[in-house]
């Protein structure tokens, strides 16, 4: 069972043995039939482009695998197939079939992500695209060995500085140096991104796109169509608006309905007539949330990794808190109730532990995946 087996593989590593994956997939390559990627890099917004991307290519009638991380819920949320998740037995079938063609010490060695990359990529043989998103990384990320034919860069922004940098600069070159033939670069907050894209991709003599210059005046007609058949917040439309100029890139034809029920579950989703859930965890996903909910008050459902500027976040969010209840999470990272207490008693925002929903108040989850997993588990 691959369940069983990830199990045994650590999560989160103080280290990571960078050379270990183009090792690996070097040794195995000849084995795998690779399809045409299209790698999605970036800090925010990378599940939700690249589910634009991959519902609309498979409307249009190809076939089309999207892998994204973290899970909500379940393992097979990652591994997405022809417009839906894969079931249970087929991953673990794929598991039982790939685990055979790998040497045992490689088998051992590999992280969970790393092996759970390689699986997507066998389970994804035979479609025509993968757009496959990369984890909390780029030039140095699992996803980043396999050849691509595009690369999409979402919005930049600070986030796992332990392993990308602290700095705008460090986190963007790493992202940016996973470019291998193209990119389309998305709106970015910070300018020194629209640098570092421009010198790289001169560099790696790359073609370099922004969003806007692939996208025509019925490509914009089509875009307001679309977000308001499938009522977008402005951050996804930007993420829809890339999609379709990755679409343009590829020379491939879409129409309005090609998107119909292409968003990701658990970004602004509502859950319940008073819950709406959003996985998001950093700076900018606040930010976003705030431009789109400003003028309402909600109860905050939150908690924090240890890792995280949940200082910040808060202070940035405290516009559209009336008070917030803090959900325990069972994770080894996760920030202590003493501080995000004090961090709130500082903003003079109102706090307790989460207990229940209540029909008379409206809720908004946010903090991270573990976050929306903890309050979904409860809410069932």
């Amino acid at each position: 069972m691959l369940e069983d087996f990830l199990n045994k593989k650590p999560l989160y590593y103080d280290e990571i043995d960078y050379t270990r994956m183009p090792r690996v997939y070097e040794h195995i390559k000849s084995k795998l039939k690779i399809p045409k990627i299209i790698h999605i890099v970036g800090t925010n917004g990378k599940g939700t482009t690249g589910r634009f991307l991959a519902t609309a290519l498979y409307n249009i009638g190809y076939s089309v695998g999207h892998y994204t991380s973290p899970h909500i819920l379940n393992f097979n949320e990652r591994i997405w197939l022809n417009n839906k998740n894969i079931s249970q037995d087929n991953l673990n079938q794929a598991h039982e079939k790939f685990i055979k063609i790998l040497d045992e010490v490689f088998v051992n060695s590999l992280s969970y992500f790393e092996y759970t990359t390689l699986l997507a990529i066998y389970i994804y043989q035979n479609v025509d695209y993968v757009v496959l998103e990369a984890g909390l990384g780029g030039e140095y990320d699992a996803t980043s060995v396999f050849t691509n034919i595009l690369t999409v860069l979402t919005p930049i922004d600070i986030d796992h500085e332990v392993f990308l940098g602290s700095t705008i600069k460090d986190i963007a070159t790493t992202k940016l140096n996973a470019i291998q033939k193209s990119v389309i670069e998305e709106k970015q907050k910070y300018y020194e991104v629209y640098d570092i894209a421009d010198k790289i991709s001169k560099s790696k003599n790359t073609d370099l796109f922004q969003t806007n210059s692939l996208l025509s005046d019925i490509d914009k007609q089509n875009i307001d169509l679309i977000a308001k058949r499938n009522n977008l917040v402005p951050y996804l439309i930007d993420n829809l608006s890339t999609s379709i100029a990755a679409l343009n890139y590829l020379n491939i034809s879409y129409k309005v309905e090609n998107f119909d029920n292409s968003r990701l579950f658990g970004r602004l989703t509502q859950i319940k007539e008073n819950v709406i859930l959003d996985v998001g965890h950093n700076v900018l996903a606040a930010k976003s949330i705030v431009d789109t909910l400003k003028g309402k008050k909600f109860t905050l459902i939150y908690n924090s990794f240890k890792d995280k500027e949940y200082e910040k976040i808060l202070k940035i969010l405290k516009p559209i808190i009336s008070e917030v209840e803090i959900i325990d999470i069972d994770n080894q990272r996760v920030q202590t109730y003493e501080n995000i207490e004090k961090a709130l008693n500082l903003l003079e925002i109102k706090h307790k532990r989460f207990f229940e929903v209540l029909d008379n108040k409206e809720y908004l989850v946010f903090g991270s995946f573990s976050v929306a997993e903890a309050f979904l588990r409860g809410l069932k």
